[in-house]
């Protein structure tokens, strides 16, 4: 024999004050749409700084010798790096913050998208920042022989506290979330 459960009764009705602000402060998600389109403009100015990049790149391939011509390939793949970056930030930050993104990813192959909550994105844009740093930090010890002894131990140090940082952020997010994640 089965109980049966009694009917949930309704809830109070709220005032009409506290529905106006719940709602004016759930609708605010929206004020993050301009920031989000203003880092897709953003991304504009670094397709221009590739293409600069890339065109002076080939005006002096006849003077660079492969040291010269792996730091431009080094500063194009850091350009595309923080440029993944960015627009991971403006799809993660629309998906989580805003509203679905109304598109067929597995269509597009962008299996990630919907499944990259707040933390996650965290971590991704701590190791992003980390290669980012690797890739500048390479780019200095490629060119040892015109920069200071004291500025490439500061790129160390800068490097290794992004590098103990993104490490820390997946230890306490692994710590916190464990139970949480599929």
């Amino acid at each position: 024999m089965s109980k049966s459960v009694p009917p949930a009764s309704p809830a109070p009705p709220r005032p009409p004050l506290e529905r106006l602000i719940e709602n004016t402060i759930f609708a605010s998600r929206w004020l993050m749409v301009p920031l989000l389109l203003g880092l897709v403009l953003a991304l504009g100015l670094y397709i221009y700084k590739f293409f600069q990049e890339l065109l002076h790149l080939y005006a002096t391939i006849g003077s660079l010798d492969e040291g010269g011509l792996m730091l431009g390939m080094l500063s194009l793949v850091d350009i595309v790096m923080v440029a993944s970056l960015v627009t991971m930030v403006i799809i993660s930050g629309y998906e989580n913050f805003v509203s679905r993104l109304d598109v067929d990813a597995e269509h597009h192959g962008i299996s990630w998208l919907g499944k990259l909550d707040a933390g996650s994105l965290k971590i991704k844009l701590a190791a992003s920042i980390v290669a980012i740093s690797s890739i500048h930090l390479l780019q200095a010890f490629l060119n040892v022989e015109h920069i200071a002894n004291d500025k490439l131990l500061w790129l160390v140090v800068i490097h290794m506290t992004f590098v103990i940082s993104a490490l820390m952020m997946a230890l306490l997010d692994k710590l916190a979330f464990a139970g949480h994640r599929d």
